[in-house]
């Protein structure tokens, strides 16, 4: 493969992480809105005797849905929890294979998941299935939104895999480990540092 494609690869990772990133923000927005909305509900209850309905149910759709839109940039920024006491001890090309390998693993994982999400999905559209619920929520709506989560997740993941096989292949090791890798220590520590130099400019602001 030419650098061009490389760098063509490169390029559809980089606008995947931008778009990864806004459905963070939009899962975040979610998760905000269902703790407001459970906070007026106890509150209204508590001093004038009346709910708002639906708030512990609409709260699971969003921590549902919320989660699923996240899992694509968990993935990208290399956040997905990994057990590396043996790993850290390997050679550098081996622990290449073992990346690819991981990532292969959880791309088989999110297409069968993605696959019966979908199912799910599809069966409640067919029987028009509701919640037994006072909101009777079509259940084919939230879950929808969920399933296109795991679809984005598993879209994001063959991305990563093309473009981490093909540098594998080639020799590129160090990208392979950017792309698949677990962070190191010092990776870490540079981002925790990155992360309370902006609290220090925001505070300063």
């Amino acid at each position: 493969m030419t650098k061009t494609n490389c760098a063509a690869l490169s390029r559809l990772l980089g606008m995947a992480r931008t778009m990864s990133r806004l459905a963070v923000w939009v899962g975040g927005a979610l998760t905000l809105a269902s703790v407001f909305l459970i906070a007026v509900d106890v509150l209204a209850r508590r001093f004038l005797g009346v709910t708002t309905g639906g708030a512990d149910e609409l709260s699971s759709y969003a921590f549902a849905i919320s989660t699923t839109w996240a899992l694509a940039f968990t993935a990208l920024e290399r956040a997905n929890v990994r057990v590396d006491v043996i790993y850290q001890h390997l050679p550098v090309r081996l622990c290449a294979v073992l990346d690819w390998l991981a990532l292969v693993s959880l791309g088989v994982f999110s297409v069968y998941l993605s696959y019966y999400a979908y199912d799910v999905a599809v069966t409640s559209w067919d029987g028009k299935a509701a919640a037994n619920t006072p909101l009777a929520t079509p259940l084919w709506i939230p879950q929808a939104l969920w399933v296109l989560g795991l679809v984005w997740f598993s879209m994001v993941l063959a991305l990563m895999l093309v473009r981490a096989s093909v540098a594998l292949v080639t020799g590129d090791l160090e990208t392979v480990r950017e792309i698949a890798g677990v962070k190191s220590a010092q990776e870490e520590a540079e981002e925790e540092a990155a992360a309370g130099e902006r609290i220090v400019k925001g505070e300063a602001a």
